[in-house]
Order: C-alpha cells, then structure tokens, then sequence
C-alpha cells in the first residue's frame, strides 16, 4: 500500500482534448506533453491524447524517449536542437525542430537533410525569449526555402506572452505582428496556446498548441479548470499515518509555528515536500479526508504534515488523504502556496506512486 500516490485520469484527459477541438473546431491541434506531461507522465499522457494530430515536448531526451512509444507520431522539439550531434540525433528519430536562432540555421545549412525534414520556424512577437526577430524574418525565410529538404517543410509559429490576461493589448498586438509578416506566404501556422485558444479565437489558426488545459487547469488566475468545462486529470492522495492528541497550548511541527487553541486531535499525514508538496503553504490549507475538509496546521516537513481534526473525530490510521483534485482544484492550493498549478504539477516527486484510472465519462 503505497502512503503517497496519485490518479491520472485518461478520461478526464480525453474531455479536455475534445474540448480544445469543440472550442477550435478548425485547427489541428498540437498536444504539448513537455516536462513528463507536467507531472502527470509522459507514456500515459500521450497513450491518452492518441487522437491528437501532433504532440510537443522542449527536450530532445523526451522527444527521443516519446519516439520509443509511438513510432509513427509527429513530435515536434520546442527547444529545438543545440548542436550538430543533436541535429543528426533528430534526423535519426524523425523529430521535427523549432528554429529561433542563426546559429541553428547555420548548422542546417552545413548538414545533409533528408528530402523532407520538416521545422517550425518560430518569430518573436513580443515574448522577447526564443524566436527569430522581425526584422530578421525575411531574410532568414528566404535562407530556409534554399535548403534542401526545407523548402515546402516549413511551419510557422510564434508564442503569446499575455494571453492569460485577456485585457492585455499586447495579445492582439502580437497576432497582428504574427499575421503581418506572414500575410503572403501559404504555409500552416500556430500561436494559441492554452489562454489563447479560450480567449482569442483570431488566434487558433491551422494548429493550436494546448498545454495547461490539457490537465483539467485553467491558465486564469481568477478561475479554476471546471468553471470553463474542463476536468482535472491529477488526484494527489496520501494517508493518516498517526493520529495525537494536543492539549490546549501545545505546538506541532518544527519552529512550533501552530499552537492549539484548545484540546485538538491531530492527524499525521505521510506526505510532504520531498514528495512534491509545498512547504511554503498557508495556514488552514485545507485537505480533504472522507468528504470532509480539514485544515493543515503547522509546518510542513519533507515527509509529513499535520491536519486538524478538531476536538474529536472518526478519522483512522489508514485513511486517506486528498491533497488536491476533483473536489479540490489543484489553482486553489497553489494560491495557497503562492505559486503556480503548473508548478505544483510538475514537481510531484517519483516518491509518489502514480495509478491510471478510466472512469467512462469521457
């Protein structure tokens, strides 16, 4: 019996990739699994979103590890390539590349491409991070449609900096810059990511790039997955190790932070940030143990926390423990946490035990 484990829900993977078709009803769609499926397991993930037409990931050991599921799959690498023995690495597993710089430009030009070696040339519209500048986009487009193996291979993609905040210009700003320099040229080109594709539909173009959303999380900070139709696919569980009795006045948990205002049962959880948790959490964060809601006190440590039961309870050694899912969306713990869902998702450590689940509601 593991103390530690999680669910991943194929299912609930499966509703949100037909709803990024539902929303986008006329673009492929570009499953990004990066970062082992941010936290959710890149074998699983991608068995699951089977249907979509392409999957993304940023380093080139996940693409070549994703190859080793799915033979026939179009991966395209983020990051794109580094160096010649990289780019040979690529050519070797069919792995298609995103370009944002000369330097990768310059080593395509000195290699032997196979006939069709298709790229995704990215442009910085505003992001001011990877991408080919515009001021440099015709020049380095004419560059590509003289290499080899190119031509007619090329992919055009950018990527949004703001689009979690639909009030922010710069959004539209970088579609117009986006659609500007590609005005004449017929090719296929993505820019939506997550935000993107629920909040601005003039940006869903011939591919969209959903990450977040994938996972059941909303990329708003107001709102969490189900309030936009989406379903979560992470439960992080763990169970009651111990149970103690506290007097009134007595601490819990190194530096004492939490003193018990009166008589209180406590319940030892065994989980905590060596599993992924954060330590950072605030107080009265809650947990959820047979349906019930009960408050995180004191510190949490790297292999447990404490809950307040309160003055009694029927909570037993062996219960278990829901830290954040279904009934408990993971935004609002990261809040609590004061970071990010997408944070707490990717580091659940390989302590915790992950179990596929299907539950017909796809």
């Amino acid at each position: 019996m593991s103390i530690a484990f999680a669910t991943i829900n194929s299912d609930a993977l499966k509703h949100n990739l037909n709803k990024v078709r539902q929303i986008a009803s006329n673009s492929s769609v570009l499953a990004v699994i990066k970062a082992n499926a941010y936290g959710h397991g890149m074998q699983t993930v991608s068995n699951a979103l089977m249907t979509s037409d392409a999957f993304a990931v940023a380093r080139l050991e996940e693409a070549i590890q994703l190859r080793q599921y799915h033979d026939n799959k179009q991966i395209v690498l983020l990051q794109g390539f580094l160096n010649e023995r990289e780019l040979h690495q690529l050519i070797q597993f069919e792995i298609q590349p995103v370009i944002h710089s000369q330097a990768q430009i310059d080593l395509l030009q000195k290699t032997a491409l196979p006939l069709c070696f298709p790229i995704w040339l990215k442009i910085d519209t505003g992001m001011n991070r990877l991408g080919i500048s515009s001021e440099e986009f015709p020049h380095v487009w004419k560059t590509l449609n003289n290499i080899s193996g190119i031509k007619g291979n090329i992919y055009l993609m950018s990527h949004f900096a703001n689009a979690d905040n639909p009030e922010d210009p710069s959004t539209q700003n970088q579609i117009s810059t986006f659609n500007q320099l590609s005005r004449n040229i017929s090719i296929e080109k993505t820019i939506a990511n997550s935000a993107g594709i629920l909040s601005f539909e003039n940006s869903h173009m011939d591919w969209v790039r959903p990450g977040i959303m994938l996972y059941g999380v909303s990329p708003y900070e107001s709102q969490v997955g189900a309030d936009i139709g989406l379903r979560p696919v992470m439960n992080l569980y763990s169970r009651i190790i111990a149970i103690k009795k506290l007097n009134a006045g007595e601490s819990v948990g190194y530096g004492s932070i939490w003193q018990a205002e009166k008589e209180s049962v406590l319940a030892v959880v065994g989980i905590g940030y060596g599993d992924g948790y954060p330590r950072h959490i605030d107080a009265d964060t809650p947990v959820i143990i047979d349906g019930k809601q009960y408050p995180i006190v004191g510190r949490v440590s790297m292999d447990m926390l404490c809950v307040n039961l309160g003055y009694k309870s029927d909570c037993q050694i062996g219960d278990t423990v829901l830290l954040w899912g279904d009934d408990l969306p993971v935004e609002h713990i990261a809040k609590d946490a004061g970071t990010i869902a997408y944070e707490l998702l990717c580091q659940v450590s390989t302590r915790v035990k992950f179990n596929e689940i299907c539950d017909g509601k796809s």
